[in-house]
């Protein structure tokens, strides 16, 4: 039996690319439900990203300061691996999340230039849902 040539796999495409930057924005989502805090570079583009469910947490459990801040911290240490060293925090959502997101920022010895909240106002738009009867 004769053997097959070999071939050689060639790759195509762009390999991923190692981003090296010193600031970067830090947008936290705090519902009452969960909080997702997602570090972006100036222009809006996503570096890395993170939730309190990622960070292993389920079901009322992810809805605590805690869990917030367990999972910022996990997302700032990814993020510390690009270079990052100060953020502008964005903020959104009444959620508990909001302070202990920002509180392991400045924890971890990342200079935050700016707070910004962003909750959106409603100016009586849509109807509320019915109020709950317990």
């Amino acid at each position: 039996m004769a053997k097959k040539p070999q071939r050689t796999r060639r790759t195509t495409g762009s390999r991923k690319v190692k981003r090296q930057m010193s600031s970067a924005q830090v947008h936290v989502m705090a519902s009452f439900n969960n909080t997702i805090v997602t570090v972006t570079d100036m222009q809006g583009n996503t570096v890395c990203w993170g939730s309190a469910g990622s960070a292993g947490f389920k079901g009322s459990r992810k809805s605590t300061p805690f869990a917030a801040r367990l999972a910022t911290e996990q997302v700032m240490k990814t993020a510390q691996g690009f270079g990052i060293q100060e953020v502008d925090m964005i903020i959104k959502g009444p959620g508990p999340g909001r302070e202990a997101a920002i509180r392991a920022v400045q924890g971890m010895g990342i200079t935050v230039r700016s707070i910004e909240d962003v909750t959106p106002v409603p100016h009586n738009g849509c109807r509320p849902p019915k109020r709950r009867r317990v």
